[in-house]
Formats: C-alpha cells, structure tokens, sequence
C-alpha cells in the first residue's frame, strides 16, 4: 500500500519533516514575568510525543508590552531565554521532533487578562497592566482605551526587538522561528487599513503597509541561523470590508518569498470585533488554497482540520503543503497516532509507548 499523503516526508526550507502534520501556536497565558513554567514543560513534553512532523511552540513575545497578556511567554531578555531553554532541554531528552517557535508583538491587543478571567483589556494603572502600543491611536474594541501610535523611534525598535528575539532563539536551537503576522496582532495591524491610518512611510498604500512586516522578516532573517528556516503566519482576511483580503496577501506572501520566507501559514481574522467568520470544518481552506497558486513555498493551512480523512483530502489534492492543528490536538494530544492508525500509515514513537497499539494496528509504530 502507498502512504498516505498525509504522512509522506517534506521540507520547510533546509528542515526536513516526517510528515506534513504541524502543531499549531497555542498560547498557554501560563508564564511567570514572560518565562515558561513547569505547566510548559508538561505541555510541550506531551505533545514533542504526538509523532507530529513539527511543532511550535506557543506565541512569544518580543517585548514586555507585546506580551498579550500579563501570563503570557516572551523572549526578550537573560531570564525568558534561561526559561524557554529549560523547556526545551527538557523536550529534547526524550524527544527528537523538529521544534519551531513563534516569535509576536500583540500591539494594541495587549495588556489582557488571562481568558479563563474574563480575557479583557486592563487598564495601565492595573498591577498587570500596561499602556499598548500601534500603527495608529485606534482601539481594537470600544470598550478599550487607545493605544499609543509608533513614532518613527519606536518603529525601529519594533525590529529591532524582533531581530534580538530571534538571536536568543537561534542561540537556544530551535529549528525554526515562525513570525506572527495575523490574528490582528501588531504586524497584522500595520497591514490592514482598517487599523493602519498613519500618513507616513508604513501607512496608505498597500507597499507602505507591508513594509514593517517585511522589514522585520528581513531583521529575523539576518539574525537567525543561516540554515534553519524563517516562517509567516498571516491572515488571509479580515472578514471585514474594506479590510486586509486575500488579494493583499497574496502579494505580501509573494515579497515574503522573494527575501528567504521558506512557508507561509494561513489563518484569518482577528483584526476587527465587526468581522463576520462562515466558522466551519475547512474554513480557511480555500485562503490557503488561493496564496498556495501563487507561490512557491509551502503553505500551511489551519482552522477545525479535525478528522484524519479530511487532513488527507487537504493534503492530497494540493490544497496546502502541510495542516496545522491547534484546540484538536489539545483535546487528542495522539491526534497524529490516531491518524495514522486510521489511514494506514507508520508513525514515530518512544519505546516506552509503542506496547499500547491496538493489536489491530501493530504496525502502526515505527521502529
């Protein structure tokens, strides 16, 4: 029998991957002053044993104000990154999966409770508060007060904070940084008109808008190691008129290829309260199927792919590159054992596990 297309080797660039399934960011809200805690490596620990071809670790900040919440991972100085390689060393004992990691600023839509507390808005005077930061002094939601516009000064730093991050996360050896340019988060906010009104050089046109991300993309480039992969997360829309659409990021994917981007993962949505979501299984498909047309490097689609047969049928017909799994594989950390049992396929375990097979699937584990 042929594999499954869905566990057939590729690449992200000069990263080989096992099969095309990638576990997506998800961020945890469980960090202590940015540094990840005992619960991360339980966390990770469980899903570095899924047999996934790549995994990515949860969105981390470049910059204490970028943090989305108070609880959440950053990398910005000696002690986030002492944190985040204590996780990783942990991980990398017992598990030899390729390990990638989100590098973000959520610029207006920071300074936030953690989501089992209600996720709202907190103001800068709150002990876990702070003022926010964004292309323009326009709030994400009424009910939040505006965010300080960058100055030119500030814009630097931006890059510059993301150029450092992306140091410290070469230094502590994760294969692959992926930048977070989508869910309305600060890179996304300079994209979309909606949230971009500034009448300088990052604002107006379609080429202004994308220069910070394309800028920082070329900061993280220089910065991290030469011969590991850089990766973008975007937003294929807004699902607002008048906002960010697939056009627009059509061509940003094409200029993100065109400087080293070795993928691109599509997402949507974020950016606005009015934005109207036809939620549903293979939602966001069709977006990566339209950027996938139109480049060449490998897309990743993502968004309630939850059934072994339907990832095939992604996979098979050239819809996308690889799919993403995020609240699926937190419900089934052995989403990617299930998968392969279902369709056919081997897939890598530890020793310690692979007595657990079925005995109807006992070829299931590689050796």
């Amino acid at each position: 029998m042929s594999t499954p297309a869905l566990f057939t080797p590729t690449r992200i660039g000069s990263l080989e991957l096992e099969n095309r399934i990638v576990i997506a960011p998800m961020c945890q809200y469980s960090a202590q002053q940015g540094c990840l805690t005992d619960w991360h490596v339980m966390h990770y620990g469980q899903l570095a044993m899924s047999g996934a071809g790549l995994l990515i670790f949860e969105a981390t900040a470049v910059a204490p104000e970028g943090r989305i919440s108070w609880a959440d991972a950053g990398l910005y100085d000696d002690a986030t990154e002492a944190a985040t390689g204590r996780v990783m060393q942990a991980v990398r004992q017992w598990s030899a999966m390729p390990l990638g990691l989100q590098l973000a600023h959520a610029g207006r839509k920071a300074s936030c409770e953690q989501p089992w507390k209600g996720g709202h808005q907190l103001p800068a005077d709150d002990p876990h508060g702070w003022q926010t930061v964004a292309p323009s002094a326009l709030p994400f939601s009424p009910k939040d007060r505006p965010p300080l516009a960058l100055d030119a000064e500030g814009v630097k730093r931006v890059v510059a904070d993301f150029a450092e991050a992306a140091r410290r996360a070469g230094r502590l050896g994760f294969d692959a940084v992926e930048l977070h340019a989508a869910h309305g988060y600060l890179l996304h906010q300079f994209l979309s008109p909606l949230s971009n009104t500034r009448t300088d050089s990052y604002g107006g046109s379609l080429e202004n808008r994308m220069r910070l991300a394309l800028e920082v993309f070329e900061a993280v480039r220089a910065a991290f190691p030469a011969d590991r992969p850089v990766t973008v997360r975007v937003s294929g829309t807004d699902w607002v008129e008048g906002g960010w659409d697939i056009a627009q990021t059509i061509a940003l994917a094409r200029e993100l290829q065109g400087i080293g981007c070795a993928a691109i993962h599509v997402s949507s949505g974020g950016l606005d309260p009015r934005q109207s979501i036809p939620v549903g299984p293979n939602f966001q498909v069709p977006l990566a199927r339209m950027v996938r047309a139109q480049v060449d490097i490998p897309v990743i689609a993502v968004g309630l792919i939850t059934e072994p047969k339907q990832a095939e049928a992604i996979i098979g017909t050239g819809d996308a590159d690889m799919v993403a799994l995020a609240r699926g594989v937190l419900y089934d950390p052995r989403w990617p054992w299930h998968a392969a049992a279902e369709l056919g396929a081997e897939i890598t375990a530890p020793p310690q596990y692979r007595r657990s097979a079925p005995d109807t699937v006992k070829s299931l584990f590689k050796r």
